[in-house]
């Protein structure tokens, strides 16, 4: 039964004003307007009062309030069943006069979430493309109102520029390119590289601020240039910042000309591992298991002011409990193979495999391998947190609802 559904007819009298008001709207139309007729009809209960069901998932509204409104849905994309596609790409850039990088910028393919009526994004507020670089491919140096960053799946990940930084990247690392920073990637190895690109575009393209600037001129000639000169070398940000709790006081720690943007760009894969596995002897989360938070080293919040990034590790035979939140979260396997239950649905990931968790859904993940499962999670918590709206809720082990307080 959807949201407006009326549970009785209404009075005659009700009827007919409500006649009149819609006669009334035919006239409207033609001029940009509608005459209101119908109660407003979020797609959402109120989920935080509502703890019947197993899985937090509302019907969708019905009406003209709810017009083509959409849910975000639960998916999981595998890397057994995308990744042919980035073959194929690598093919027709390999076998081609003109490489697609020349028309495109890019060699991706973009995901699109099956709740979202085909737009190029997995959440309200998130995109997300897979992009593979043949060995001498390099994306120009560009510029952009959206937050971004790359996550490496290859072995060798090339490298990304940003702001005259050169990041040399492997499996595991995670380069951060904030808004208002020019960066350029590129794959200076003897084989192709694949990488995931997260923004927070479909929230800038919302708001009517999405940009993208790619007359760079920075190079010593004045010209412009694909590639930014390198003026720090690999490490630089993590040599300044990677020292935990430490701030240099001799630099300015402004980059790019984002508002309060991070300035560590890389996290080594490698560094993320050994920060869990120091702490797999913790009891840690009942939610979430072990899990890190990738946070601005100057002012201790979240990267972004739109994104939050965490790293987790789920041991062996792990199975943390049910929890739900206002922010919607994507996930990437890592390493291990497991389960995650979404929304009461199961659904199994290996190594490189992709899921979309949509806001107020009951969640939780399972490690059912031998070796430790590590995911890699992006979501909009940080927003929800800066307009007031983020809140949490778990179920304790008797069945319980609890109110997660973080």
């Amino acid at each position: 039964m959807s949201v407006a559904t009326q549970v009785k007819d209404p009075p005659a009298s009700i009827q007919k004003a409500r006649q009149l008001l819609e006669q009334l709207n035919q006239d409207a139309a033609s001029h940009n307007i509608w005459v209101r007729t119908q109660m407003n009809a979020p797609a959402q209960l109120p989920w935080f009062t509502n703890t019947g069901g197993d899985t937090g998932i509302a019907p969708m509204a019905s009406g003209r309030v709810a017009a083509n409104q959409m849910k975000t849905a639960a998916y999981r994309w595998k890397w057994k069943e995308y990744s042919p596609f980035l073959n194929r790409i690598a093919g027709i850039a390999s076998a081609a006069e003109v490489s697609p990088i020349e028309f495109t910028d890019r060699q991706s393919i973009l995901l699109t979430n099956p709740g979202l009526g085909g737009r190029l994004q997995v959440t309200n507020t998130i995109r997300c493309a897979i992009s593979i670089y043949n060995p001498g491919d390099v994306a120009p140096a560009h510029i952009h109102s959206p937050n971004a960053s790359r996550t490496i799946l290859s072995d060798k990940g090339g490298y990304t520029n940003v702001e005259g930084e050169r990041c040399e990247a492997s499996r595991g690392d995670i380069i951060l390119t904030p808004n208002g920073t020019w960066h350029d990637h590129a794959n200076d190895a003897s084989s192709p590289v694949v990488w995931i690109d997260m923004l927070d575009w479909p929230l800038m393209e919302f708001l009517d601020c999405a940009w993208v600037d790619q007359e760079y001129t920075g190079a010593s000639d004045g010209t412009n240039e694909k590639s930014q000169p390198t003026i720090y070398a690999d490490g630089h940000s993590a040599r300044l910042y990677g020292n935990g709790g430490l701030k240099p006081t001799f630099i300015n720690h402004q980059r790019g000309w984002g508002n309060d943007p991070t300035p560590m760009f890389h996290y080594k894969g490698a560094d993320l591992l050994a920060s869990l596995d120091k702490l797999r002897k913790e009891k840690g989360d009942a939610y979430e298991g072990i899990q890190m938070q990738l946070v601005n080293p100057v002012t201790g919040k979240p990267v972004y002011s739109t994104l939050d990034y965490n790293v987790q590790l789920l041991r062996p035979g792990e199975e943390p409990r049910f929890k739900r939140e206002t922010s919607a979260t994507f996930i990437v396997v890592m390493g291990g193979s497991g389960y995650s239950e979404i929304g009461g649905k199961r659904y199994d990931w290996e190594e490189n495999d992709i899921l979309v968790v949509p806001n107020f859904q009951w969640r939780r993940h399972v490690n059912t391998g031998k070796s430790d499962a590590i995911l890699y999670t992006v979501s909009d918590a940080a927003l929800l947190r800066n307009i007031g709206q983020y809140r949490a809720q778990g179920k304790t082990a008797d069945g319980k609802i609890e109110q997660i307080v973080s």
